[in-house]
């Protein structure tokens, strides 16, 4: 078993700098216009970059694992079903319905779930991260979006079909997963000064990202049914990652790839659940009490899946 220290070390990182853009913000060094522009600069530029740089010099004998992207794509769809179907069958209104979907199973993988892994498995483990984040994006984007057509599909002006072709065509982080797919696919080296330029561009994403998680938090957001929230977060947090596991032991995944998985899976919610919940007629209000809280309680429930991994002998020494 790791030591608890070691566990910490992992954890710590990742919401200290977290702490450290909300500490920002109260001393008045960044404001919401900074904050805006940030998130902008990462969704549309360095995200995209950082997906396109780690998969496309990605080497796919060592990183690409057909079984788990099929066990977490598997889990991803049963997680989708199970959600939407507990917010029918709890009596949840149709705009409730979707966005408490969405937040059950949409999880933020880019800011919160690559910087846990980066810190619990090193550069091998993220470069395996972004690999399988480049086919998950557009199936979670595609739940997401069906989550919340579903209950509400007399109400779009859109066909269905072009709300879907919209969301997935134009996301910039499928559009950079997709790029350095077909980069990889072709065999061609990364030219030496683009790489290099990458790999600078691309080390500030995380820091960025979880700077804005950090400056953008603020319980005065939690405004939305808290007894609806705390629901999909504990759906989030606990019951999606070990909705993983067994389908992840089914296909004999193990070592890290198994750990990968569950930490992914144990990512927060996604901080676009509350775009789309607006775009698509759901309850921003209550996207951003499961934003929030979710996010709140993963460095407990990240605490305890790293201690469970170490238990297994699945974190470094």
């Amino acid at each position: 078993m790791q030591p608890f220290f070691t566990i910490l070390n992992i954890v710590l990182p990742v919401f200290a700098v977290m702490g450290l853009g909300a500490i920002l913000r109260r001393a008045g060094l960044i404001d919401q216009v900074f904050l805006w522009q940030t998130n902008r600069l990462l969704y549309y530029v360095f995200l995209p970059l950082l997906l396109f740089y780690k998969i496309g010099t990605a080497d796919f004998t060592t990183s690409f694992n057909l079984r788990l992207i099929l066990a977490m794509l598997v889990a991803l769809s049963l997680g989708a079903v199970l959600s939407y179907s507990l917010g029918y069958m709890l009596g949840y209104a149709p705009e409730d319905r979707g966005t408490f979907s969405q937040g059950a199973f949409r999880g933020n993988l880019a800011y919160v779930g690559l910087p846990i892994v980066l810190s619990a498995y090193g550069d091998a483990g993220f470069t395996k991260a972004g690999v399988l984040m480049g086919f998950l994006v557009p199936i979670i984007n595609l739940w997401a979006i069906l989550v919340h057509i579903i209950p509400q599909r007399h109400q779009h002006p859109q066909p269905p079909w072009q709300l879907v072709r919209d969301q997935l065509l134009y996301n910039p982080l499928i559009i950079g997963s997709m790029a350095g797919i077909l980069w990889n696919l072709t065999g061609l080296p990364m030219p030496g000064i683009a790489g290099s330029t990458l790999h600078m561009v691309t080390g500030a994403t995380l820091p960025l990202a979880l700077l804005t998680i950090g400056g953008a938090f603020s319980l005065q957001q939690m405004q939305g049914d808290l007894k609806k929230a705390g629901l999909a977060s504990l759906f989030k947090l606990v019951i999606f990652p070990l909705l993983n596991l067994p389908i992840i032991y089914l296909l004999n995944i193990r070592d890290m790839d198994l750990g990968i998985a569950v930490l992914l899976a144990g990512a927060p919610t996604a901080a676009a659940s509350y775009v789309l919940a607006q775009e698509l007629h759901g309850n921003p209000r209550l996207a951003g009490s499961i934003i929030i809280l979710s996010t709140l309680l993963s460095a407990m429930s990240f605490t305890v899946i790293l201690m469970l991994l170490g238990l297994m002998g699945l974190l470094p020494d």
